[in-house]
């Protein structure tokens, strides 16, 4: 089994809704590499108003956090990123270089409200991928106008946009309508990759359930890719679905 790269993570401690200590972080991440996560991006939330970080402080938490695991074993290898809400103080942010893609900088991970997408989304997209930045959207089976059908997201996918699928909507973390959106996706073969979106170490079982629930619904071989190639393939910039 190739080792899986988890994409969405809330590992770095008291910096959003995330774990609330340097020791739960770590036992978050050990957890996540038992069941199969031989990476593991931290991705703390971006959001004006409610989480309100920058890249500064996001870096400087995100490296006191590695130089405490450099003293641990049995911790998979770490990243930073951010999960960054669309608005226009994120689009002014990526216009100054001031969000946080992942290491590499050819994609970075993005959330949309609940209740709907933002008018220009696929045109800000668009140049984004034009710029040489996927968009990465977190947990797209979790957003209200893709409940019924996929005919929304289409757009966003032609102009670069990759769908994350959160593993623990599977096994009805979210909610009946979030878990049939998933599956359905699935079925199109719309993600392109798969996640923990992991926030406190008790969530790791079922993270485990969810990724067994997705082996039975798209065989283990797309599970694979799914949570290990196309991961790879996504931080590398060279993802083409």
């Amino acid at each position: 089994m190739t080792d899986y790269i988890d994409l969405h993570c809330h590992y770095l401690p008291n910096i959003d809704d995330g774990v609330r200590s340097v020791g739960d972080g770590l036992a978050l991440c050990v957890a996540l590499k038992k069941i199969g996560f031989g990476t593991v991006m931290a991705t703390p939330h971006m959001r004006t108003a409610m989480f309100d970080n920058d890249k500064m402080g996001l870096t400087a938490c995100y490296e006191a956090f590695a130089q405490e695991a450099s003293q641990h074993s049995k911790l998979p290898a770490l990243g930073l990123g951010s999960e960054h809400y669309f608005d226009d103080v994120f689009w002014e942010r990526f216009g100054k270089g001031e969000t946080l893609p992942y290491p590499g900088g050819k994609a970075v991970l993005v959330e949309v409200s609940q209740d709907g997408f933002p008018m220009r989304l696929n045109e800000f997209f668009f140049q984004m991928n034009v710029r040489g930045v996927r968009p990465v959207l977190a947990h797209p089976e979790r957003y209200a106008p893709l409940w019924k059908n996929t005919d929304a997201l289409e757009p966003m996918t032609q102009v670069g946009a990759l769908p994350l699928l959160d593993v623990m909507s599977l096994v009805g973390k979210y909610g009946r309508r979030a878990k049939d959106a998933a599956e359905r996706m699935l079925g199109e073969g719309v993600y392109a990759a798969a996640c923990s979106d992991a926030h406190h170490p008790s969530h790791v079982e079922m993270v485990a359930a969810g990724i067994e629930r997705l082996k039975i619904l798209v065989g283990p071989e797309r599970t694979e890719r799914l949570l290990g190639e196309h991961p790879r393939l996504i931080l590398e910039g060279t993802f083409d679905p």
